[in-house]
């Protein structure tokens, strides 16, 4: 399976964000840099496409879902996926995402100056951090995921709280 990659262009206040691959949350911490530098610029939409996305994690699921907050927060127009591989849809489906985003099938037009984006590393405690966050958001959206997300994020902040000194 290829492993994932990240690309991305700016133009005319719109950003755009190419996931290719498989991608999991080795990439949260590239992904979570690049959604700060896109609400610190005034861009008026989000467009990203998953058209060569072959699996997102729930982590990677999750970051997404916290574009679309942060876009209704910021004043910014209801984020476009671009999604034509059926599985991914059906999964975006399951997980509620046609709530927080426009889901098109036909790929953007106009954006064929992406830009591999390199992929940053974290510490463990960071990428922890990343990933319950993400997971937290997902459990937010509906009740569904709540339900199916109750025993992740109660695992994660588990491991996340220190251990009591004796």
């Amino acid at each position: 399976m290829q492993t994932g990659k990240l690309l991305a262009a700016a133009a005319e206040q719109t950003y755009v964000l190419k996931l290719v691959g498989d991608v999991r949350l080795t990439l949260c911490c590239t992904l979570d840099k690049l959604f700060e530098e896109i609400f610190s610029s005034k861009l008026q939409s989000i467009v990203i496409d998953l058209t060569e996305a072959i699996n997102l994690d729930s982590t990677t699921l999750g970051l997404l879902a916290r574009v679309a907050m942060k876009a209704r927060q910021e004043g910014v127009s209801t984020p476009t996926i671009v999604s034509s591989n059926s599985d991914i849809t059906q999964l975006l489906h399951s997980m509620g995402f046609e709530q927080y985003f426009v889901i098109v099938s036909r790929p953007i037009k106009g954006f064929e100056q992406l830009e591999e984006i390199p992929q940053l590393s974290g510490s463990e405690d960071h990428i922890r951090h990343q990933v319950l966050n993400a997971h937290r958001v997902l459990m937010d959206m509906n009740e569904h995921n709540r339900e199916a997300f109750h025993s992740v994020v109660q695992a994660l902040e588990a491991c996340s709280t220190p251990e009591p000194h004796h």
